[in-house]
């Protein structure tokens, strides 16, 4: 990958962290639009299960990047304003652990979800 993830991997990852701060949410503008027009609660619980239960294709190329992200997400470096990002040192430690082969790529395919995790938490808290 010549050091930088392709534009196509990125969006990818940047979409996976998305999933990982939403929990998914192609149904979100279906559910507020439904609660808005009154419609049936059953009909609304329908769609938040479908929502939960929606699947996420990670492609072959993302999977290791993922996979590790995953492993870290309950490494972050906090604040009181909220997350700062991951902890590196434990990063490391999990790639060693799991004799992940290429190290750089991984951190930066982290890195992608890291700062988009952010971004989002940060439109989540702003209402955007």
């Amino acid at each position: 990958m010549d050091g930088k993830p392709a534009r196509r991997t990125q969006k990818k990852l940047t979409d996976a962290a998305r999933r990982w701060v939403g929990g998914g949410n192609s149904y979100a503008e279906a559910i507020a639009d439904l609660k808005a027009f009154g419609a049936p609660e059953d009909v609304i619980a329908e769609l938040e299960v479908l929502q939960q239960t929606e699947d996420f294709e990670v492609w072959p190329e993302n999977w290791d990047v993922v996979h590790m992200f995953l492993r870290m997400q309950t490494q972050w470096r906090t604040s009181a304003a909220g997350l700062l990002g991951l902890d590196y040192n434990v990063a490391k430690w999990i790639f060693d652990l799991y004799d992940l082969k290429d190290h750089k790529e991984t951190l930066e395919g982290l890195q992608i979800m890291e700062a988009e995790v952010l971004v989002a938490l940060n439109e989540d808290a702003d209402g955007s």
